[in-house]
């Protein structure tokens, strides 16, 4: 296993573009849909200027669609508004090496106002409000999310010409832990481990899943906002890696109507001193854990937006296919959309409702929210369930993206957590894309319709 490189100090960062070895510095930050957008700095410039200063961006990069369209209905960016700038800080603690990039390093920004106040319905700055509520606690959130993808062996323009039809998956059937699979593609899941670790990344383990060409990578849990960070670094990067291996990947939520790609998301917190809160003394579920579980579970649907925010997200939601249809926590148990896993220092919660599609900022912030509203009111934790979660009558999570927006929109818990601004901009969010795809002729139209209706 590649050892970790820690991210890169300001002084290191100057000897290494003194000596030529770093040239260019990305300065990026996580979108709406989590996607890093950003800029290409020549390194001494970044040095001299933008390290300090920072540099502007475009605000409608908070206010597009996923096609990078203008889009109305949002508060904070509009033609009306004039489509101004906002300030692309950038957080030098987040500094590391981009090894799949000759030459390049890359720093995260945090956006603001001209007057220094924050963008609030940024991402990044909506997990650091809710960090701040948790930090008022004595508490810190620890998280690692699980993102699986599917690889096929076209090249990105290949699978665009061919409207993403008719590719050829790396693996011809289901390889769940098979060490063969893996063993197909380990080329490149080499270089996306080893080049992960150099970007600062503690890699775990890859393995083998279910749809045919599919894997997934894993990484050591680490804070709440460096885990999200590492995330969109890893998005990003092992797209960058798997194009220029000749080959495309997706962390779409589902690909096919075979297993979708997830992202379960583990949680835990821990007071001043290190310890795990999440355990009792004799080992069972503390009394904050018992509680913040319990907001989970009564902030599930009402936060299902932050964890499934597009319309093929709802598309994984199937019985019997260990995506999550209950509103449900078991004991290490799979059918449940809250699974309880761990003891001790480890004992920890998994959401596993997110797909590879979801922005991680969103999610970890609505896991965090859930969590205080349970702690807040003193929520008690009902009996946990033993047994197939979607056959035993708990209420449901949404089907539908409409859906969700719906219940995010009108969520009471929401609106104290987040206010009204982040509950409209992403309400909004939802109303594009479902407008986009209500518009939409879609490929089983034309089948079921073309000649036989």
């Amino acid at each position: 296993m590649a050892v970790r490189t820690p991210p890169l100090g300001i002084e290191e960062l100057r000897v290494l573009v003194a000596s030529g070895e770093i040239d260019t510095v990305v300065l990026a930050f996580p979108d709406m849909q989590g996607r890093l957008q950003g800029k290409r700095f020549a390194a001494a410039f970044f040095l001299d200027e933008v390290m300090e200063h920072g540099t502007e961006g475009c605000n409608y990069l908070l206010a597009v669609d996923t096609d990078m369209n203008t889009v109305d209905g949002f508060g904070m960016s509009s033609w009306d508004r004039g489509y101004g700038d906002f300030a692309m800080r950038p957080d030098l603690g987040t500094l590391r090496r981009v090894p799949w990039n000759e030459g390049t390093a890359m720093v995260i920004a945090d956006l603001a106002w001209e007057d220094g106040s924050p963008v609030v319905a940024a991402p990044r700055q909506i997990l650091r409000r809710q960090l701040e509520r948790l930090a008022g606690l004595g508490l810190t959130a620890h998280v690692g999310t699980e993102l699986e993808f599917i690889v096929f062996k076209d090249t990105y323009e290949q699978a665009w010409d061919r409207n993403y039809r008719g590719l050829t998956p790396v693996n011809q059937y289901n390889i769940d832990y098979s060490v063969l699979g893996t063993g197909r593609i380990e080329p490149l899941l080499r270089r996306i481990r080893n080049e992960m670790a150099g970007a600062g990344l503690t890699v775990e383990s890859a393995k083998g899943e279910c749809n045919p060409g599919q894997h997934e990578i894993v990484f050591r849990y680490d804070e709440a906002l460096v885990t999200c960070d590492q995330h969109a670094v890893y998005k990003t990067g092992s797209k960058e890696i798997a194009a220029q291996e000749g080959v495309a990947l997706t962390f779409m939520a589902k690909f096919n109507e075979r297993e979708g790609n997830s992202c379960h998301i583990h949680l835990s917190l821990q007071d001043a001193g290190g310890r795990n809160v999440m355990a009792g003394d004799d080992g069972a579920m503390s009394p904050l854990m018992r509680h913040f579980l319990a907001g989970q579970l009564a902030a599930l649907r009402e936060f299902t937006l932050l964890h499934a925010p597009n319309i093929n997200s709802y598309k994984r939601f199937q019985p019997g296919s260990f995506a999550p249809t209950a509103v449900a926590w078991g004991h290490d148990n799979r059918t449940c959309s809250l699974r309880v896993v761990g003891h001790g220092r480890s004992m920890r919660f998994e959401n596993r409702l997110p797909g590879g599609d979801v922005n991680p900022y969103l999610a970890v912030s609505g896991l965090i929210a859930a969590g205080l509203h349970g702690v807040e009111q003193e929520l008690e934790l009902p009996e946990g369930c033993g047994g197939n979660a979607y056959t035993s009558g708990y209420e449901r999570v949404p089907t539908t993206l409409r859906e969700a927006a719906e219940l995010w929109e009108h969520s009471e818990v929401a609106r104290a957590a987040f206010g009204d601004e982040v509950v409209g901009h992403y309400r909004n969010m939802a109303r594009v894309e479902l407008e986009a795809f209500d518009a939409a002729v879609t490929d089983w139209e034309l089948r079921r319709s073309f000649e036989r209706l």
